[in-house]
């Protein structure tokens, strides 16, 4: 059955005018051409124009590639990236081999502070270590008595430890999803003929679930190199890709914009080759999972039990432990930007009185994202999974941009593309709902997705043969029905787009500005005690929304990766 629709004309013609689905896969195409395809072809474009000159050229790249303090800005950028995604894989491969081979108590708390864990702003864990092990820090001093100096948290050592267990539960709870559906004969024979439990693991159990740990390793990877807080706060002078280009960008006496896009353009180059890579190594070989003869979980010996209980537990504790030093420290008495000791409320009565502006826009932007993100995914989701074509096939690729492209750069690409007529929205709160809304749009669009591929096509079919149109039949009949994965996506959207910094952070104004940026510059000022207070506000809205699909999701954590 055709898309079309005939309408007759004055003269007696029969004008065959697009259908219904034909409009909106039109619509998605220009959307994402302008918003998503233009920015980032703007800064392909501009990066080949040399920084000094403005002759056309591989000038820009020949310097990042030669000039040291390039390149000792990419050697950072790279090792962090893979030493964070390592971290993370240590942690969260023994912790979900753990949750899935044995009983353990306590399994859905864990989950659940996994899942707060990952929801939970970067920048807002860097700050929370200084205040916990900085050179004033509350553990620092308290060692400083007995006579106990620790290594210092800054630097790269600080910024990998941050991110190991800022994103380790990608790795957690993709791992786990992974070693529920492999089949157990495998681990079976291979204890049969005499390997040991380590080797079982290694040889047959870990290979199984490669692509499981392999996708969230890339995604801990992507996110390493493009997170712009933690390495500004925790950097102390450490170089990275993402703190050079806001640099070169904002910069009003030293920066160059034009090597910024160029920089840009290399974090762009890591991220797609990191993904390349990893399909190259999944496509050498086939995986397969078992809806049958699953892996059952075993009760332990009581130390075994006591040793892996107590390993579980440790990893979410640490892991909250910047949350939960926040939340506290919000609660601290204050006289100024100065702690004097005792509890109250003394800094959310400053954030009250002092920044109102930030936090409505906060939720301003983010809802009004979301609002735009719950459309929008309905009805790609639609196209991706009922429209069987070349358009939609290349839409759902599309859409897994937003993931590999870092803040950062996509900042920048909006800067250059909407400065000017027609569209000139540059300093605006449009251009920040606009970028948040594109940046956050694959997550709808996965939910829904995951939904809609689980309903029949003849329920639609048959609103269709009674006579309802197809928007009428979309409308009435398919949004009700994949309802649960709207909301759920436009939740888990707003958790992100309520603490996006890297790209508000280029994109805000002093009529712009939201609590993400306003707590970096408070932490850069000094002013703990508000930024704690700001940071409470967040993480409880993102809790709140956790709890949410938490009551509303079948899988509950699998929603969230």
């Amino acid at each position: 059955m055709t898309d079309m629709t005939a309408t007759a004309t004055p003269g007696g013609f029969r004008l065959r005018l697009p259908g219904f689905w034909t409009s909106v896969t039109v619509f998605a195409v220009i959307l994402l051409a302008i918003f998503l395809i233009l920015p980032i072809f703007s800064v392909f474009f501009i990066s080949f124009f040399d920084a000094k000159t403005g002759a056309f050229g591989l000038s820009n790249y020949a310097e990042v590639f030669t000039r040291r303090f390039y390149t000792v800005a990419l050697w950072n950028t790279l090792l962090i990236g893979v030493l964070g995604m390592l971290g993370a894989c240590l942690l969260g491969i023994p912790l979900a081999f753990c949750t899935s081979r044995y009983r353990i108590k306590g399994r859905t708390f864990i989950a659940t502070f996994a899942v707060l864990v990952l929801c939970a702003p970067p920048f807002i864990g860097a700050y929370a270590w200084i205040m916990l092990f900085g050179a004033n820090g509350a553990v620092t001093n308290l060692l400083s008595f007995a006579g106990i100096s620790l290594p210092t948290i800054y630097g790269i050592p600080g910024i990998v430890m941050v991110f190991s267990l800022k994103f380790f539960p990608y790795i957690f709870l993709m791992t786990e999803n992974a070693l529920n559906t492999i089949n157990k004969s495998y681990e079976d024979a291979a204890e049969n003929l005499g390997c040991t439990a380590f080797e079982r693991f290694r040889k047959i159990t870990l290979p199984l679930v490669f692509p499981a740990v392999s996708t969230g390793a890339i995604i801990c990877f992507v996110l390493s190199i493009a997170d712009f807080g933690t390495p500004a706060i925790l950097g102390k002078g450490i170089r990275t890709l993402s703190t050079i280009a806001y640099a070169q960008y904002t910069s009003e006496m030293a920066g160059t914009p034009t090597m910024a896009v160029t920089i840009s353009m290399v974090m762009i180059a890591i991220s797609m080759a990191a993904l390349l890579l990893q399909r190259h190594i999944l496509a050498k070989r086939r995986y397969a999972s078992s809806l049958t003869n699953r892996p059952v979980k075993q009760s332990m010996r009581p130390l075994k039990s006591f040793i892996v209980h107590g390993f579980c537990y440790l990893v979410v504790f640490i892991a909250m432990l910047p949350s939960l030093t926040v939340i506290y420290t919000s609660f601290l008495a204050t006289s100024g930007p100065v702690f004097t000791g005792g509890f109250g409320l003394d800094s959310y009565a400053r954030i009250l009185r002092d920044s109102p502006q930030a936090i409505a826009n906060s939720f301003t932007f983010a809802l009004a994202a979301v609002v735009l993100i719950a459309i929008v995914s309905g009805l790609l989701s639609f196209i991706v999974v009922r429209r069987d074509n070349a358009v939609s096939g290349s839409l759902d690729l599309l859409l897994m941009v937003p993931y590999l492209i870092p803040g950062v750069v996509m900042a920048i690409g909006y800067v250059t593309t909407f400065r000017y007529p027609p569209f000139d929205i540059t300093g605006t709160a449009l251009i920040i709902i606009i970028l948040v809304f594109i940046r956050r749009l694959p997550y709808g669009v996965r939910s829904t997705t995951s939904i809609l591929r689980q309903i029949k096509p003849s329920i639609e079919e048959a609103a269709v043969n009674l006579g309802a149109s197809p928007a009428k039949t979309f409308v009435s009949v398919t949004v009700p029905l994949m309802l649960p994965g709207l909301i759920i996506g436009s939740l888990m959207s707003f958790i992100t787009a309520i603490n996006e910094l890297s790209s508000t952070l280029i994109l805000y104004t002093a009529r712009t500005i939201t609590m993400p940026v306003l707590i970096y510059v408070q932490v850069i000022d000094g002013e703990f005690g508000t930024a704690a207070a700001l940071s409470t506000v967040l993480l409880v809205s993102t809790g709140l929304c956790v709890f949410i699909v938490f009551r509303l999701s079948e899988d509950k954590e699998a929603s969230f990766v």
